[in-house]
Order: C-alpha cells, then sequence, then structure tokens
C-alpha cells in the first residue's frame, strides 16, 4: 500500500501546525548553518589579507594591535621605531624589500597611508587598474573602493574620523592647510581594507606634520634609501625577506634592541583560537536549541496523533497492517523535520551571506560567506537524529489499542 497519500493527508489536516513545525525548526538550524560558515569565512577572508605581510616590525608594545593597524587598517596610536632600523635592514642581506608604513591623517573618512612605490605594487606583482603609481610627493594611489575621480585633488585631514566615504562633521577644523594630494592611480580590488586605503609617498606624510622628508637633501628621489640621521621615526615596517630560514632569523634579531617583529600568522592564530572557541559555543548552544526544538515537535505531533488515532484505527480495523501505520506516521514527521533542516540551511545561507556583506562593509575584507561540506554533513545529522527520534511518536500509534481508538 502507498503510505504517500495518507502522508498529505495528515498534512493537509494538520497543515497549520505543520508549517509552524517547519519554521520553528528552520530557523534553529539556520542559526548553526550560518554560524558556521562565517566563521570559517572571516578565517580565510582575514588570512587572505596578510599574505603580503610576510614580517612586521614595530616598536615594542601589543602585537595585536600593530596587526590590526597595519594589515587591517583598525588604525591606533602606535609607538615609532627609529629610523636607524630602516637602514640596518637595508644593509642586511637576508632582506629582499622592506617598506615603511606610516599613518594618521584622512580623507572624507578613508585611511591616508604613506609608503614607498615598492610596497604599493606589492614589489612588483600589482600594477594599477588605472593612471600610475605615485613618482613625486604630492601625489596619491587610491585603493579599489575609494570613491574618488583621478585626477581629483585632495585635502587630508588630521586624525582618522568617520566611516570611509563619510568623513567627521569636524574634519574641517583639523585639516592641514596648504596640502593637496593630486590623484594619479588606482589599484585593482584586493578584498583587504587597504582597497580604502589612500597611498601617498612616506615623504609626503613626514612632511605634512614638519619632520622633514627622511633624505638627506630635499632633492633625493623617493624610497629607498632614506638617510638614517633625518629619518622620523615610523610605526611598523613591513619586510619581505630571502628565504624561510632568513624570515626566521630576522624575527629573532628584531625582537630585541628597542623593536618587535613577528609574523601575523602567529598573532592570527590566536585570534582564531579565541574565534573558534566562541564558535564552538555558538555551534554547541545551536545544537542543544535544536535538540530541544525537535523534542517539543516530537510531543507535538504525539498529542496530534492521539487526536487522529481513530483514523489510524479505522485504518487498521480495515485491514492495513501495523508496520503501514507506523510508516505513515514516521514518514509524516521526518518529512516535516527534513524540510525545516533544509529550509534552514538555505535561511544559514542568506543570513551568512548578508552577514558577509555586513562584515565588508564595516571591514574591507571580503568575506565569501557561504555553506560548505560541514554545514551539509549537520544537516544531514540533524535530518538522521530527528528521523530516529520520529519512532517513538509512530511506535505509540501502533501499540494503540484498536478497539479503543474507535470507541473514543
Amino acid at each position: 500500500m502507498n503510505p504517500f497519500p495518507m502522508v498529505l493527508a495528515d498534512w493537509r489536516a494538520m497543515r497549520g501546525t505543520a508549517l509552524g513545525c517547519i519554521v520553528l525548526i528552520a530557523l534553529a538550524v539556520a542559526i548553526g548553518v550560518a554560524v558556521g560558515a562565517q566563521e570559517r569565512a572571516l578565517r580565510q577572508a582575514s588570512a587572505r589579507a596578510s599574505d603580503d605581510f610576510t614580517l612586521l616590525i614595530g616598536a615594542p608594545g601589543s602585537q595585536t594591535t600593530l596587526v590590526l593597524s597595519t594589515i587591517y587598517l583598525q588604525l591606533e596610536a602606535l609607538p615609532l621605531i627609529d629610523g636607524a632600523v630602516l637602514k640596518r635592514l637595508a644593509a642586511d642581506k637576508r632582506v629582499a624589500a622592506f617598506a615603511p608604513i606610516a599613518f594618521g591623517d584622512a580623507v572624507n573618512g578613508y585611511p591616508v597611508i604613506g609608503t614607498t612605490a615598492n610596497f604599493v605594487t606589492r614589489w612588483g606583482r600589482l600594477a594599477p587598474a588605472e593612471g600610475r603609481v605615485f613618482a613625486t610627493e604630492g601625489e596619491a594611489v587610491l585603493g579599489s573602493a575609494v570613491r574618488v575621480a583621478i585626477g581629483a585633488e585632495l585635502t587630508p585631514s588630521h586624525g582618522v574620523r568617520g566611516s570611509p566615504g563619510k568623513a567627521d562633521p569636524d574634519d574641517a577644523a583639523h585639516t592641514h592647510a596648504g596640502v593637496v594630494y593630486k590623484v594619479v592611480g588606482r589599484l585593482p580590488p584586493s578584498g583587504t581594507p587597504w582597497d580604502r586605503a589612500i597611498l601617498i609617498p612616506v615623504e609626503s606624510v613626514w612632511e605634512t606634520h614638519g619632520l622633514g622628508n627622511g633624505h638627506a637633501s630635499d632633492a633625493a628621489p623617493l624610497g629607498m634609501p632614506f638617510d638614517a640621521t633625518a629619518m622620523p621615526g615610523v610605526p611598523a615596517v613591513v619586510v619581505r625577506p630571502v628565504g624561510v630560514a632568513d624570515a626566521y632569523a630576522l624575527r629573532g634579531l628584531y625582537r630585541q634592541g628597542g623593536t618587535m617583529a613577528l609574523f601575523p600568522a602567529e598573532v592570527l592564530v590566536s585570534l582564531y583560537r579565541t574565534l573558534g572557541d566562541v564558535g564552538a559555543v555558538l555551534v554547541v548552544a545551536s545544537a542543544v536549541n535544536d535538540g530541544l526544538l525537535f523534542l517539543s515537535v516530537l510531543m507535538l505531533v504525539v498529542v496530534l496523533i492521539g487526536l487522529r488515532r481513530r483514523r489510524y484505527a479505522v485504518l487498521r480495523a480495515l485491514g492495513a497492517p501495523a508496520g503501514y501505520v507506523l510508516l505513515v506516521v514516521w514518514l509524516g514527521t521526518t518529512g516535516l523535520i527534513a524540510a525545516g533542516c533544509l529550509l534552514g540551511f538555505a535561511l544559514g545561507w542568506a543570513g551568512s551571506a548578508t552577514a558577509s556583506a555586513l562584515v565588508a562593509a564595516r571591514t574591507g575584507l571580503t568575506v565569501a560567506g557561504a555553506p560548505g561540506f560541514d554545514e551539509a554533513i549537520l544537516v544531514g545529522v540533524l535530518v538522521a537524529v530527528g528521523g530516529a527520534m520520529a519512532l517513538a511518536p509512530a511506535w505509540l500509534a501502533v501499540r494503540a489499542s484498536i478497539s479503543e481508538s474507535l470507541r473514543s
């Protein structure tokens, strides 16, 4: 006998309740799916953003603050390292390239970052999508997400206030009078917070604040070599070592003598551990919530079966085997749970995509939040557990006395 017509008839009879069960299950499952997908997406996006920062050198202090300020442009006031460090790096054969990073100003909420042309092109691997890289002081290159036209002239304000593209109303009172940067190029998208940065020669940052240009002569070309005695301090230096062994040697060397050196991955691992712990707690809480919700749904199903036991007793009296009735009830209950889980997977996908868009708007990271194999396995396990739990109300429906059910 085909059980599906009976299952559909049961669903039609209790369509309001069935729909409510599906929605409740879907919302509970969506939370677990979205949390798992978003945590993984954040890990991948943050790791991708640090790829161009092999080794960071800064003044002793918080490693996390150095990484967040330099890589993710969550800018904080950092202590400065002496210009002599750059002279030592320039003479070290274990260093393939390096670049100072300086910040502190903004234009319409976009941070203005001082560095070298070599680092703007990521040591020659990145070509501008429009225009060219700056060649003299007073020129600027835009990140891909900066909403400013090529050829525009920008005047920076002291401090980074407001969100990108939305300047703080008080910026006019902090403008550097007489300082103008002309936009000469735009970089391609990188999926990192640097897409929202305005990049200028580090010499321009120093001169804007009355610190000289870091060279012995005003006629010196931009970039290295800097003059150790004339160069102001910088918050951070990005170093590209020649090899892996050189990276570890440089890290050890610059962890002493008034400097701090680190691999960004060191800090990210700590952040991932914290993020992972929080994610695990949320997933466990979501799983407990799912379990309690399943139990509630099953209790509701038991009540509904009690109201419909006369219908099942008639089937038994007409000759339907006990296995048929068990199958009808089990399929009806499991179908509700499976529909809720599948809808929850879809809602979790949509929720993760929405969260990714919010994270991207807040941080500049390109976060591709989408459920993967782990989330699919989670939904499959929930369906299997729900199916196993659905045997309980199905067994109760079969165990009921036919004569008593007919008289009820």
